[in-house]
């Protein structure tokens, strides 16, 4: 894909960002800790909330199909549901054209909703539902009582995490009101964030949002309350006491910062043989045989970025878009501006992926073209189950943010960081619904039963873009840019040698690359 060469990170931009900083400074963000536990996942970070709460309707809640498949899915059904998975992530892209298209009638009168959006979706979602289970059924037991699974609703923008149990509870086309334990968060969210808070800085993106100029991404994120700065947040990483027998070597790949400027928007693990599988486009490093129609063959054939030619495995996340109005030249096109990823696409200054070993136990080889996703893309409307988020800022990585992007100091640069899963089945390269072969560690480091432990994927992605509310990745439509939607995606392609070097490094507790 080609770029533009406008200079990235400008004066000019930096001071207007800054202005508005300061500006959102005084904006009403509260940090509140909440110190939930889920491993080395989603765990032990700080959400905010806003003072008031606002509630208007701003995106369209789908449950999630692929949670719901069964766990043992035969062969030949594979290609159908996958195609079927990506057929419905289509379906909600296409309701939310048109729900952001006729979002002012809609917020006068919300039973258009129900005739134009969320009655016409639900048929679409029911007939996909309905083959993937007949594709399932041709094989082996048919799944039951996915009819629940088809209706939609509306919902405010409140950052509502909570446990998804709001998802699909509310069909008549009114307001989800997040009534699920409190976590309905940064509520006000939904209001037009071009008033007065500095927010506004051409950012309409060349028309790409319809003429709203609502200081975010072609209208639909982020929003102020998306973000908090990081001085304000009190330290809250901890890390699980090492065994006698913990692996406490590691393994670092270089695979250098996507300066191919390898992209696209397809999701070969979740939606392979679609094009625009992913609705959001992607950075690549490593492999470069790397799209929707590479097959495990193509992927040991490619070419790599790798210094370590013994590491053929791709890694690719969302890109980072710096929103200062000017437009990538996806402008137009499936992934960019087609699905309202708008601004121009920031190169990360350091890409670091480190194989790192369990405070418990040694660890085993992962096996050849294991795939593995952390985080969660829809998290916004699934809720924090899979969410693996944390952002930061140099220099203050002590402090991880799950649910908001965080403000950096002068000087400091915004992070990106993961911590996939370390602990794998021991069969299965892949799953129905591509989590339930890997999982994570439990707090104390073991591996839950069934499970071994395997090399961790440590990845941290730095970028340099001026302080203060200007940027955000790339994310399904209807999940408005939320950062909690972050996340990473590694396919295991080390030569065989080479991955028993690696495993030898980190359970003889040395440092390798």
């Amino acid at each position: 894909m080609g770029r533009n060469t406008r200079k990235r990170s400008t004066l000019a931009n930096r001071a207007i960002v800054a202005s508005a900083a300061l500006i959102l400074g005084g904006g009403g963000l509260v940090a509140v800790n909440f110190y939930a536990s889920a491993g080395e996942g989603w765990s032990s970070g700080p959400r905010t909330q806003r003072a008031e709460n606002a509630g208007q309707v701003s995106t369209i809640d789908c449950p999630e199909v692929a949670n719901e498949l069964p766990r043992e899915m035969p062969r030949q059904a594979r290609g159908e549901v996958d195609r079927e998975l990506a057929a419905i992530d289509s379906q909600i892209t296409d309701a939310y054209k048109k729900f952001a298209d006729q979002k002012e009638q809609i917020q006068r009168d919300p039973q258009l909703a129900d005739n134009a959006i969320l009655n016409p979706l639900k048929d679409k979602r029911q007939a996909s539902i309905d083959r993937i289970a007949n594709a399932i059924g041709r094989g082996g037991n048919k799944p039951q009582g996915m009819n629940n699974l088809a209706p939609c609703s509306l919902r405010d923008d409140g950052n509502d995490q909570g446990d998804g149990q709001n998802q699909g509870d509310n069909q008549d086309g009114n307001q989800d009101q997040g009534q699920d334990g409190g976590q309905d968060q940064g509520n006000d969210q939904g209001q037009d964030q071009g008033q007065d808070g500095g927010q506004d800085q051409g950012q309409d993106n060349g028309g790409q949002d319809g003429g709203q100029d609502n200081g975010g991404q072609a209208g639909n994120g982020p929003q102020d309350d998306d973000f908090v700065d990081i001085q304000s947040i009190e330290p809250n990483v901890n890390e699980p006491q090492e065994g006698n027998d913990a692996s406490t070597g590691s393994f670092a790949t270089d695979c250098g910062v996507n300066e191919n400027g390898k992209f696209n928007p397809d999701n070969v693990i979740v939606a392979p043989g679609v094009a625009n599988g992913a609705h959001h486009m992607h950075d690549y490093v490593g492999n470069q045989a790397n799209d929707a129609f590479a097959s495990d063959d193509d992927l040991a054939n490619g070419d790599t970025t790798c210094q370590n030619q013994g590491d053929k495995s791709t890694y690719y996340w969302p890109v980072l878009r710096l929103q200062n109005g000017q437009n990538e030249n996806d402008a137009n096109a499936d992934g960019g501006g087609n699905d309202q990823n708008v601004g121009e696409i920031q190169q990360p200054s350091e890409v670091t992926l480190n194989f790192v070993g369990n405070p418990v136990s040694k660890v085993t080889a992962m096996p050849r073209f294991l795939r593995i996703i952390t985080g969660d893309a829809k998290a916004f409307t699934n809720g924090d189950a899979n969410a693996n988020a944390s952002w930061s800022c140099t220099g203050f990585e002590d402090r991880q943010l799950k649910d908001k992007y965080p403000i950096c100091p002068e000087g400091s640069q915004v992070v990106r960081s993961f911590k996939f899963q370390s602990c794998w089945d021991g069969q299965n390269i892949d799953s129905a619904n591509h989590r339930t072969h890997v999982a994570f560690a439990n707090e104390d480091g073991e591996c839950g039963d069934g499970f071994q432990a395997i090399p961790q994927l440590v990845q941290r992605i730095v970028y340099d873009v001026p302080p203060g509310p200007g940027f955000a990745v790339d994310s399904f439509p209807e999940q408005l840019h939320k950062p909690i939607t972050d996340h990473g995606d590694f396919i295991n392609v080390f030569d065989d040698n080479v991955m028993d070097e690696l495993v030898d490094c980190i359970n003889n507790g040395q440092k390798c690359q």
